[in-house]
């Protein structure tokens, strides 16, 4: 992302696995945001524009952001497996990143403030993931989503079975012009819940040309929340 970001690789479920730490330059970082690239089989990886827009949104807002690539992916061990291997990874990096950074700022682990964040098969994966950690109790603060595939995997909502948020704050953006996701679907799949879609105008799949109010949309939302 950039000359700062550190590239290591750290062990996982299924093999080694790569990642990208950036860290919000000259401060201890206030928590830790995890973000999931889109689909493997079709390019996704770390380096995609829109997972490092979300990286960066989160280094600004104050987190530790981390990107890993998904099996398969880069110097990532094992093959894709539709997002359960996946989510089971994004869970190693949490228990891995966490603790390290618990142990940074010399608080209780499992206390450090949580973001999680994905685009398009990410964002199924981070969905997954918040599902799993709110029926344990760990407490999720934000939740962002962004051109979520639910036209090809079955996103869960952003509520439990009880009608509890997932997150203390969750945020949903979608193109208006996404020709791989319609808008149409994401709607049908908000309406139920109900939760809210923040629709970016013109915007395609891949946000194109809007990466800069993508990250501004999501620093202003969940910027607002924390101060409020």
């Amino acid at each position: 992302m950039n000359r700062h970001t550190l590239r290591e690789r750290i062990p996982g479920p299924a093999g080694w696995i790569e990642v990208a730490v950036d860290n919000p330059p000259e401060l201890e970082p206030r928590g830790l945001a995890l973000v999931a690239h889109p689909h493997p089989l079709h390019g996704g990886s770390l380096d995609n524009k829109v997972a490092q827009t979300l990286a960066r949104a989160w280094v600004q807002l104050g987190f530790m952001a981390v990107r890993p690539n998904f099996r398969g992916v880069g110097q990532s061990e094992g093959v894709y497996d539709a997002g359960r291997g996946e989510t089971e990874d994004l869970h190693a990096l949490l228990e891995h990143y966490g603790s390290a950074l618990a142990a940074r700022l010399g608080i209780a682990a499992g206390s450090v403030p949580l973001a999680l964040a994905g685009f398009s098969f990410g964002a199924y994966v981070a969905a997954n993931l918040a599902h799993r950690l709110h029926q344990s109790g760990l407490e999720i603060g934000h939740l962002t989503l962004v051109g979520a595939a639910v036209v090809n995997f079955p996103v869960p909502p952003l509520l439990d079975a009880h009608g509890e948020p997932l997150a203390g704050r969750s945020l949903a953006i979608h193109g208006e012009r996404d020709d791989v996701v319609p808008l149409a679907a994401v709607l049908d799949w908000a309406r139920p819940q109900p939760h809210p879609i923040l629709v970016m105008p013109g915007a395609g799949h891949f946000f194109h040309g809007m990466l800069t109010p993508l990250k501004n949309a999501i620093c202003t939302w969940h910027g607002a929340q924390q101060a409020a």
